[in-house]
């Protein structure tokens, strides 16, 4: 696996754990929180400790889908780069020491600046797999998906609690790698009505596409990720683990918080198996 790069990387870990009938763990960080060093670090030791899938927030000073720990991450990473090629230096040198699936979630106006197609050669060759833009609907995203894709880059989309058929069946087909569920409206971090109408859009997706389905948003505990494990082909934490890095006293605790809750994590999905 560690040869392929792109959308094969991330198709050929889900299909691994399809064969295993297991369900993938997909752990969200804040790159550069509290810096890059510590970020360049803990990211190898992620997938040794049982997540088969990291997302790397760049950090963007109006974020539309972040709820306050993630925000807050976003503040204190914001000063540790100066804008994407520091941030793609750092995958850079984090590949050196990890093969598994790498996606970077942001926003619009920092690739924009940077230029879309060059941005998706460059992250492409840093060692990123995929991309999330959650303030880019997919109706305005038709250049990008396009350029995404023909680059490797796999173009990741969000479907939401109200997303109507036709926007159900667009997303099924624009997506690679996985599509992003959101368990509940709102920002990253709240459980109000956590897995709102998730069945009956599961059902609704899988008769249109057969791109695995990740389930993300207020999901922190590993009660969540054996109950939405069992919904979906896999689920994705964030603000919990974030938490974790935040709230330790110096950077050898929060590697070892962060790591003991990757590992309740892994268990929980693993419970969840088909």
């Amino acid at each position: 696996m560690s040869e392929l790069v792109g959308i094969q990387r991330i198709d050929a870990t889900f299909q691994a754990l399809r064969e295993q009938g297991r369900k993938a763990l997909v752990i969200y960080l804040m790159a550069g929180d509290p810096d890059p060093a510590f970020t360049q670090r803990l990211v190898p030791q992620l997938y040794e400790a049982g997540a088969d899938l990291v997302e790397l927030g760049f950090p963007f000073s109006d974020p539309v889908a972040d709820g306050p720990v993630i925000q807050e991450a976003a503040q204190r990473a914001l000063p540790q780069f100066s804008g994407l090629p520091v941030f793609l230096d750092m995958v850079r040198g984090m590949r050196k020491d990890c093969s598994g699936p790498l996606v970077c979630m942001t926003y619009y106006n920092p690739i924009f600046k940077y230029g879309e197609k060059q941005f998706f050669q460059d992250a492409l060759a840093a060692g990123l797999d995929g991309l999330i833009i959650p303030d880019l609907p997919l109706v305005e995203a038709t250049d990008w998906r396009i350029e995404a894709e023909a680059a490797g880059i796999a173009p990741i989309f969000l479907e939401a609690p109200n997303s109507s058929d036709a926007d159900a069946e667009a997303i099924g087909k624009a997506s690679r790698g996985f599509i992003y569920m959101l368990s509940l409206k709102g920002v990253t971090g709240s459980d109000t009505g956590l897995g709102e109408n998730l069945k009956e859009r599961i059902e609704r997706l899988r008769k249109l596409t057969k791109t695995p389905l990740a389930i993300g948003f207020g999901i922190s505990t590993p009660e969540h990720a054996e109950q939405f494990g069992k919904l979906g082909d896999g689920v994705v934490v964030g603000s919990g683990f974030v938490s974790k890095i935040a709230n330790a006293k110096n950077p050898d605790s929060a590697i070892e918080s962060a790591l003991a809750y990757v590992r309740e994590l892994r268990a929980g999905v693993d419970r969840a198996k088909e």
